[in-house]
């Protein structure tokens, strides 16, 4: 017959304590580790947008310079065009005034004409007579 085989020693609490402690802060740095390596990667993400950033700023910055000096291009052309229809404008106002006076001499000449054709002038004039218009 064989003999009982020995049974393995039972350990003491304080062995087995030291053992659930060993196995608790082994499962403690596992989830730690695994949280770690996730805020390393976010970290990292956060590292590299930044610097994406700040390039993306450098050229928003170069941009808006360079938007400032069309602008200013374009006020000037603005100002530029302002004063060039102004002139226009004035020049049109002097044509109409010149305009106006000539229709007034016009149809003073054509008053003239038809006194002196109906023999209303009154010999004042230097005309030729009736159908002339020799006053100039």
């Amino acid at each position: 017959m064989a003999t009982p085989s020995p049974s393995p020693p039972v350990p003491s609490p304080t062995q087995r304590t030291t053992e659930a402690r060993a196995a608790f802060l082994a499962s403690l740095t596992s989830v730690g580790s695994q949280g770690d390596a996730a805020l390393q990667a976010r970290a990292q993400d956060i590292h590299s947008s930044a610097a994406a950033l700040a390039r993306q700023d450098g050229d928003v910055a170069k941009q808006t310079a360079a938007l400032a000096q069309h602008t200013a291009a374009y006020q000037q052309l603005a100002d530029d065009s302002r004063g060039t229809l102004k002139e226009i404008g004035d020049v049109q106002n002097w044509a109409e005034m010149i305009e106006r006076d000539l229709l007034v001499l016009e149809e003073t000449m054509r008053v003239v004409d038809e006194e002196a054709e109906r023999g209303e002038g009154g010999g004042k004039g230097k005309g030729k007579g009736k159908g002339g218009r020799g006053w100039f």
